[in-house]
């Protein structure tokens, strides 16, 4: 995972540096999916951001079980725990594995430049969800292995023994469930996962969710003062600094640890964490280690102030092949295996990418609860990106939160108002000059 904002601009010149350095090597036609797996051979390095021990047994099982059917293929893998960061250092050379999932920050357009085709868009869309989101010229470069939405992980056995038997639907009542829980004294209410970082970043993903509105994201860039009420960026941030400010959180957030957290929430001494819903089957996973019920574990829409709830659907990670790779056959081997035949997005709750799947079970309360899934437009997007480059805010990193945080907490100066005043004077300025 990311360690901060340092890190990932960093990487990404260093990326930008081998774009341009690196076009025109390696692969260009798309590696074929050979009909006689025994005829598949070679060692693949399958780079992975789990790099906990569970997730280390998995990706061992799931191994195992491709090498049934593909025999002659070797599957190693490489965890790297500040993936986004190390991956597109990495890249800067032709070493980053034969598979990997493709950094979320780096351009579609680059696509290319580092990756193989997987096949003609227009055929590799009649089977798989998200293919526009890595498609360059027609061509597809990374493949979705599910698709996660938004939320929060939770306790269910934690909230019902505060009295909370049903979802908050507005951010007052979210904060108002969070205080009978700190009540009850059984548990931290919510968790930052401060010390890590990208956790506190994933409440970016929540645009969209408030609202209700597909085009959220694409509003802010002919928004001046996005951080203003009506806003979803406003709600969502106001909710983090009110959780904080309001000491509903722990009390050092400078102590947190990532890999700790998932077996605290699974032993009820965490209540609540905003993450996507893959997170729920490791917190499960660690319940079932430490012989709780995993089915304590639950997952909630974003309080809403539409008046509905909604949460935001969108691909995790892309499987892409490294267009350097002297493997190509036994890397598409790999992922067109680990896609459709592994079940790993069902063991990971995750919605299949594979159309026609069913939702996974620990979503069926959000369709009974009719919870709408929504996407977020793109036609905008590049635009959005450029403003929060040029004001050096950095939606899609952790720094700006982590000192929203520390101003919630009194350990920086000011407060919501005075930080939200300057990140919209930041954003209006770059917004200038961007559409200027």
């Amino acid at each position: 995972m990311r360690r901060g904002w340092l890190a990932v601009t960093a990487a990404s010149m260093i990326v930008l540096t081998a774009c341009s350095s690196s076009g025109g090597g390696g692969t260009s036609a798309a590696p074929s999916v050979n009909s006689d797996p025994t005829k598949v051979s070679g060692t693949i390095t399958v780079l992975t951001n789990r790099t906990d021990q569970l997730g280390k047994g998995i990706l061992d099982k799931y191994a195992a079980d491709f090498n049934k059917v593909y025999p002659n293929v070797k599957v190693k893998f490489e965890g790297m725990k500040d993936y986004e960061g190390e991956v597109k250092i990495r890249m800067n050379t032709e070493n980053y594995g034969d598979v990997l999932p493709i950094p979320s920050d780096l351009s579609i357009a680059q696509f290319p430049n580092f990756f193989s085709s997987l096949g003609d868009a227009s055929e590799l869309s009649k089977q798989y969800q998200w293919t526009d989101y890595s498609t360059v010229d027609g061509k597809v470069y990374g493949i979705a292995n599910y698709g996660t939405v938004t939320g929060f992980v939770y306790n269910k056995k934690v909230w019902a023994d505060a009295g909370i038997t049903e979802w908050p639907k507005t951010t007052d009542e979210f904060l108002t469930d969070l205080k009978a829980i700190k009540a009850k004294g059984q548990a931290i209410p919510y968790y930052t996962n401060y010390h890590d970082g990208w956790p506190l970043r994933q409440w970016t993903d929540a645009i969209s969710s408030p609202s209700c509105d597909a085009g959220a994201k694409d509003k802010m860039a002919d928004t001046a003062q996005p951080w203003t009420a009506g806003n979803d960026i406003y709600t969502i941030d106001s909710l983090v600094y009110s959780i904080v400010n309001q000491k509903l959180s722990e009390d050092d957030p400078t102590t947190t640890n990532w890999d700790k957290s998932k077996p605290m929430m699974a032993a009820g001494q965490v209540a609540t964490m905003y993450l996507g819903s893959w997170a729920i089957s490791q917190v499960r996973d660690e319940a079932v280690a430490a012989g709780s019920n995993p089915d304590d574990i639950g997952y909630m829409p974003f309080p809403s102030t539409s008046g509905k709830a909604c949460t935001v659907l969108q691909p995790d990670y892309k499987y892409a092949i490294n267009k350097h790779s002297k493997n190509q056959e036994a890397a598409r081997a790999w992922i067109d295996w680990f896609i459709n035949k592994s079940g790993s997005a069902a063991n990971e709750q995750g919605i299949s990418s594979v159309k026609g799947t069913e939702l996974p079970s620990a979503l069926k309360p959000f369709a009974d609860k009719g919870v709408q899934m929504i996407g977020q437009n793109q036609e905008k997007l590049a635009t959005v990106k450029k403003i929060d480059k040029g004001a050096e805010i950095n939606l899609d990193a952790p720094d700006y939160r982590q000192k929203l945080v520390d101003i919630a907490r009194g350990a920086a100066s000011g407060d919501q108002n005075s930080y939200f005043a300057e990140l919209n004077k930041k954003w209006s300025e770059s917004q200038k000059t961007v559409s200027g």
